[in-house]
């Protein structure tokens, strides 16, 4: 069972309340550690859970944003009454209702 860590749950719901982000922005919105955002960000690209993009404004501050479509994958596959399934189907509802 994939088990995500607490600051991985932190920024992902951070990237999906804020939209695209920069590690730097993230730091000071989450009001966490640049090191703990980078441990984070990579967790969760590993995991597919969000995707690295470019910053057409500024090229040396990549976004980060949430990959929806691997989110419901896992929603699916856990099931809302997991551990993961429950923060993460948190996570597509709140983007539903923000579309």
């Amino acid at each position: 069972m994939m088990r995500l860590p607490q600051s991985a749950v932190v920024v992902l719901h951070h990237l999906v309340r804020e939209g695209p982000m920069c590690p730097v922005d993230i730091c000071q919105t989450a009001n966490l550690a640049p090191r703990t955002v980078s441990h984070a960000l990579k967790r969760l690209i590993d995991d597919r859970l969000c995707k690295k993009i470019p910053n057409l404004q500024d090229m040396r501050r990549p976004l980060y944003v949430p990959d929806y479509e691997t989110v419901s994958r896992l929603v699916a596959l856990y099931g809302d009454d997991s551990k993961i399934g429950s923060q993460l189907g948190f996570m597509l509802r709140h983007n539903r209702l923000s579309s």
